[in-house]
């Protein structure tokens, strides 16, 4: 079982591009949840192609006070590694826009997974469902911190993952069942290196990245050097 009867796909010129409309979608969606509820719960993908979105997001105007940012999965790294995706999104984006610090919720990734794990579960079990997922995919179809051939316990909402293939190896991420407690996901694919991924999961293949959707709107901004048709 796929995803893909559930998905709009956006093909757009280049990065550049595909920044400035997943901005516009994002910033049109959180109007709406605010308008209906008076906040924009939404859950943020570490990457450059998602930074490059944030950082031109945060030109444009926004009821960020009304914003609360999650994420969607964290390296296991001390709280100040530049090499944390909080790190990287905090000083690319959040510091540059008027969002209360309060508004901001981390994975206590750095204090090991039984932590991590229980605090961020009770922190968006009282959230969800979130409005807004936004979410990455690697060369290898993975997403989030959620990697091919790695099967996870379905009744848990975030999940320590000890043996990422890619470095460095502990993680901790949101698990599919979170993932796609959302009314709108929001997937961005950028280069050519991309590709064959894209096209293994048009093909059907069972990938990280097939597996998830928002019960509303599955949408996928994706440059034409990642698009394989």
């Amino acid at each position: 079982m796929t995803n893909l009867d559930k998905v709009k796909w956006h093909v757009v010129k280049d990065g550049v591009q595909l920044a400035r409309e997943a901005s516009e979608k994002i910033l049109h969606d959180a109007r709406l949840a605010i308008a209906e509820s008076d906040k924009f719960n939404i859950v943020l993908a570490g990457g450059s192609t998602p930074i490059r979105t944030y950082q031109y997001m945060a030109q444009l105007d926004a009821e960020w006070s009304r914003w609360q940012f999650y994420f969607g999965d964290e390296r296991c790294l001390p709280r100040d590694d530049m090499d944390r995706n909080s790190f990287q999104i905090v000083n690319k984006f959040l510091n540059d826009v008027a969002v209360p610090k309060t508004q901001i919720h981390y994975i206590l990734a750095e204090s090991g997974f039984e932590i991590a794990v229980s605090d961020y579960e009770r922190k968006i079990r009282q959230v969800m469902p979130f409005d807004l997922v936004l979410l990455g995919m690697g060369e290898d179809g993975h997403t989030a911190s959620l990697f091919p051939g790695q099967e996870h316990d379905e009744k848990q909402d975030v999940v320590g993952v000890p043996d990422s293939p890619k470095p460095p190896s502990d993680r901790v991420s949101l698990n599919y069942p979170s993932l796609c407690n959302t009314r709108k996901m929001l997937i961005l694919i950028e280069g050519e290196h991309k590709r064959p991924a894209v096209q293994a999961w048009l093909d059907g293949e069972d990938l990280p990245i097939s597996r998830v959707s928002g019960f509303e709107s599955t949408d996928v901004y994706i440059d034409e050097s990642a698009y394989p048709r």
